[in-house]
């Protein structure tokens, strides 16, 4: 017994004596704490960015070269749906028709068929009738410049020469000169008018005949009727016939 309470007072010394020396572990040293933030030039900023950059700039040929794919798959696409063979004809046709007008007006009413015998001729006749116009305001304006210049060169009237009573005067002349220029620059915009809705009528026919169902299956009829009126008023027996109806007009549709 005195052994064991001899080994643990021992034991217990030991702990003390260790528990007396210093820690060994060294102190924590000082770190001076250096500013690593370098200031960024902006040039180099950029450089920087354009290196990253690693998209092409699109040139004008490429960009030429992909809508003119994208126009090329229009054709043969319809928001992303194929277009079948009767799809592709019908545009082909809408496309020819219009063409073939501002081409030799008339050339897209033949290709149409339908009534273009009749349409052909009023095209050229609008043409000619503009020709005609044209031609008397043409001579109407030269009528009176050649009358002013005239004037302007001997400075006397022609006194009927050039065909203008010398009773006109300078003021009247140069009206008259303006309101035949005038005349004859309205008939060159209403020519190409007609020539343009010569082109819009191919056009227009070809969408009707093509993409529409404009056949005979639809019938409109019109005829004179007698509708009820619901009234009456007091005659023989009460009332009279007359009163019961009214004149009216009975339209007709017919879907076949």
């Amino acid at each position: 017994m005195q052994r064991i309470i001899l080994l643990l007072g021992l034991l217990l010394a030991i702990n003390l004596v260790y528990g007396q020396n210093r820690d060994s572990i060294p102190p924590t040293k000082k770190v001076a704490l250096q500013d690593t933030t370098k200031k960024i030039d902006p040039q180099d900023t950029l450089k920087s960015v354009a290196q990253q950059d690693t998209t092409k700039k699109e040139t004008r040929a490429e960009r030429k070269a992909r809508e003119k794919a994208e126009k090329e798959r229009a054709k043969y696409y319809y928001k992303d749906i194929l277009k079948d063979s009767a799809r592709l004809e019908i545009e082909r046709l809408t496309r020819v028709a219009w063409k073939r007008s501002m081409i030799l007006p008339g050339w897209g009413q033949y290709t149409n068929q339908g009534l273009w015998w009749i349409k052909v001729p009023v095209i050229y006749g609008g043409f000619v009738a503009s020709y005609f116009v044209f031609d008397y305001w043409q001579w109407y304006y030269k009528l009176f410049l050649d009358e002013l210049q005239y004037r302007a060169a001997e400075g006397q009237p022609s006194n009927g020469v050039l065909g203008i009573d010398s009773n006109w005067d300078v003021a009247g002349l140069v009206k008259f000169k303006d309101y035949g220029r005038r005349n004859r620059d309205l008939t060159v915009l209403v020519t190409l008018g007609w020539y343009g809705l010569n082109i819009v009528e191919a056009y227009v026919d070809s969408i009707l005949k093509n993409r529409w169902n404009v056949s005979d299956d639809l019938s409109f009829k019109m005829s004179p009727t007698f509708m009820p009126t619901n009234s009456y008023a007091l005659g023989m027996n009460g009332f009279s016939g007359k009163s019961m109806f009214a004149p009216g007009i009975k339209m007709t549709f017919t879907l076949k």
